[in-house]
């Protein structure tokens, strides 16, 4: 019989199996589908991560390598640079220079120069002298037997030269009117070349020749040699110009010479030269560009004395070549006053400044102490030797002592080309009113009596 209820039970529980199946696989089917979102979001959220990771690693790496390459890597065995002693913009070794060598002698500088292949206390000297407007450089060139600084000009400076060892043959070229003056010098003597004259200097004897120069800048140099100019004009423009037999086709048997020539001397000179003459031109000439200083008249002082290449207003105290000279600097823009310096074994110049001037002063021989008052009011005190170079500014109270046995010997320059304007500390020492000094060092007034 059949059960009509049954039936119905067991259909509805079967369709009720049915739904629960259907729900558990729609279950799994939706877990998984969430499984399957979560993996996927999980996944997009790892690679943006990581892309952001990445690209800040990059800015990172980025930003680093740009400052290592702006900071300089040190060498831990290697210790950094302290800064340079302030005595170096006042003191100046000529011995560590850079020697600029020619195939006939060298030159070395104290001054601004066109590298910096230099050791950084020259720098630091260079560039002390430009900040103080000096108006100063100093060079030494030494010439071989029978080499040639050849003929050049200089368009900035006027040059000083006092001849340290050796003779020389001496030439300079002024303006149309003037023509050639030639000359000899020996050891001691000072030659004047005014700027933009074109001059030469021949070593004629058979030892080396020693100038001490010094040019009327503090600036490079600037200087043109006349093979230079020579070879940089146009072949044409040269063979019209001198006019040479042969014309153009000699010129152009000229050969530049694969080395700077600035101080020459062929191997085989004694094949080109076969006769020279080397004149002396008058007087009244040779004197505006040559002074005798060291067959002038000493000028003591308590400890030693000056000898003076320089314009006096007062010519009745000159003689006549001397006046000449006096006038011949006086009447050039930014010439120079030279003068020796003796300081007995142990003797003191004393402390003095210059109104009016820099100096400028390279020791030929023995040993000392130099001091000096900065604007600032710091005290600098420094030894010196043969071949260093020292530098006053301009106001500055300085001071030159000797500390050895032999007298303390150096060649100075002034930046003036009128009468130098020096005041000493004993003079304005004694001229200040004793109350003044009693106040200001606030010692009794008798006191100041005892100096004098």
């Amino acid at each position: 019989m059949d059960n009509q209820a049954f039936e119905m039970h067991t259909e509805s529980t079967s369709r009720s199996l049915k739904g629960r199946e259907w729900l558990q696989k729609e279950d799994t089917r939706g877990g998984a589908r969430s499984l399957l979102k979560l993996f996927v979001v999980c996944l997009l959220a790892g690679l943006i991560t990581t892309a952001i990771s990445v690209l800040t690693l990059s800015l990172i790496y980025t930003n680093t390598a740009t400052v290592l390459k702006e900071i300089p890597i040190q060498d831990s065995t290697v210790p950094s640079q302290l800064p340079l002693d302030i005595k170096f913009q006042f003191l100046h070794h000529m011995s560590k220079s850079k020697a600029h060598v020619y195939p006939g002698g060298e030159i070395r500088w104290a001054g601004s120069m066109p590298d910096s292949n230099q050791y950084n206390e020259a720098i630091e000297f260079g560039e002390s002298l430009r900040k103080h407007h000096s108006k100063m450089s100093f060079a030494t060139l030494r010439i071989r037997a029978r080499g040639l600084r050849v003929p050049h000009w200089h368009f900035n400076a006027n040059e000083h030269g006092y001849v340290q060892q050796g003779t020389a043959w001496i030439g300079v070229i002024d303006t149309d009117t003037t023509g050639v003056t030639t000359y000899n010098v020996t050891a001691g003597q000072v030659v004047f070349f005014p700027r933009n004259t074109v001059h030469w200097i021949k070593n004629v004897g058979e030892e080396d020749c020693v100038f001490l120069l010094f040019f009327g800048t503090h600036d490079e140099l600037k200087t043109l040699d006349v093979d230079d100019a020579f070879f940089s004009t146009p072949e044409d423009i040269v063979a019209r110009a001198l006019k040479p037999r042969g014309g153009l086709s000699f010129i152009r048997t000229f050969q530049k010479a694969a080395e700077d020539q600035a101080v020459n001397l062929p191997p085989n000179l004694g094949e080109l030269v076969h006769s020279a003459d080397y004149a002396q031109s008058a007087d009244d000439h040779v004197w505006r560009y040559f002074y005798d200083l060291g067959g002038s008249m000493e000028h003591p002082f308590p400890g030693g004395g000056f000898q003076w290449a320089r314009y006096r207003a007062n010519e009745s105290v000159l003689s006549e070549t001397e006046r000449i000279y006096s006038r011949s600097i006086h009447k050039h823009e930014d010439a120079l006053t030279l003068a020796t310096l003796r300081i007995f074994s142990n003797e003191l110049g004393q402390p003095h400044f210059h109104f009016n001037a820099n100096e400028l002063g390279y020791v030929i021989s023995g040993c000392g102490r130099a001091g000096l008052i900065t604007q600032s009011g710091r005290a600098i005190h420094f030894n010196v030797a043969i071949g260093d170079v020292v530098f006053f500014p301009v106001g500055t109270q300085h001071y030159l002592k000797s500390v050895c046995d032999e007298d303390l010997l150096l060649l100075l320059a002034y930046s003036t080309g009128n009468q130098l304007e020096t005041l000493r500390m004993n003079e304005y020492f004694v001229a200040t009113a004793d109350h003044i000094l009693a106040q200001l060092f606030q010692k009794d007034q008798d006191e100041f009596q005892h100096f004098s």
